[in-house]
């Protein structure tokens, strides 16, 4: 089918939010993965990508959004509202970790009392509900520990903060500090990892609930058979991931676990 072809259907075009992060400085990816959505889908893709987390939730509630990557966080909190249709796999695997980061001398997240911490987002569990939940697991008041704590809006605006001395440490998602230490060394090798979490679900792909049964099976087909042809081998690639996978409700358990313990439901 042609773009000619797709502009006489009167179908609109499918709406995809995407992480911030991924987007950040890699527009041509972005061009590249459209297109190759749209030839597999024979219609119109558009990504959105919103600063935060929570613009993307307020469009999918609202149902401006047909698709939206999200935080394990995120789809938890949606959960009655949204339907899993992928999880991403990195190293192989549908699981995601939190780094603990500083650019200094600290080397646990204990010594860090009193100090200046950056948060990824509000609605992030690897850049924001992970460490606190350390914290509390250690006995320590979440809200009390840090001298001054703070937002960046991103994961990449973390690893700058403690970069660049504005933060003493700060919590970011592994994927993400793995894939700028391989585009941007110059950026992460100004901080040290000092602490990994436990693994948790990967953050998933998913559909709002008015999405057709025709919609959502296309796509996730087109997600989870990138690893069968060159070029959706090659954007994997790009993206820093092995590929998708139909994911499980179980795999966000452990952060379902999490917010119940801190009330952040």
């Amino acid at each position: 089918a042609s773009v000619c072809a797709w502009a006489e259907q009167s179908e609109p075009a499918l709406r995809i939010g995407l992480p911030h992060a991924l987007v950040d400085r890699q527009y041509s990816l972005m061009v590249d993965w459209r297109q190759y959505l749209q030839n597999k889908l024979h219609r119109q893709v558009e990504f959105v990508v919103r600063r935060n987390e929570g613009d993307t939730l307020d469009q999918l509630r609202l149902e401006r959004l047909d698709f939206a990557w999200i935080s394990d966080y995120s789809y938890v909190r949606l959960k009655p509202q949204a339907n899993l249709l992928a999880v991403p796999l990195y190293k192989g695997r549908p699981y995601f970790r939190s780094y603990l980061i500083t650019g200094s001398h600290p080397n646990s997240l204990l010594q860090l009392k009193g100090a200046i911490f950056a948060y990824a987002d509000p609605y992030s569990n690897t850049g924001y509900l992970a460490p606190r939940y350390e914290l509390w697991k250690a006995e320590r008041d979440p809200n009390k520990f840090f001298r001054k704590t703070f937002f960046t809006w991103s994961h990449r605006g973390v690893v700058e903060a403690v970069a660049q001395g504005l933060a003493t440490a700060g919590a970011v998602d592994g994927f993400i500090w793995d894939s700028l230490e391989k585009t941007q060394p110059d950026l992460t090798r100004f901080t040290r990892i000092i602490a990994h979490s436990q693994e948790f679900g990967a953050p998933p792909f998913v559909a709002n609930r008015s999405v057709s049964k025709e919609s959502f099976s296309a796509m996730q087909r087109a997600l989870i058979e990138m690893t069968q042809d060159s070029e959706g081998r090659m954007l994997l690639k790009r993206i820093n991931l092995d590929g998708f996978a139909i994911g499980a409700d179980r795999l966000y358990d452990v952060v379902t676990q999490m917010m119940q313990v801190l009330g952040a439901q």
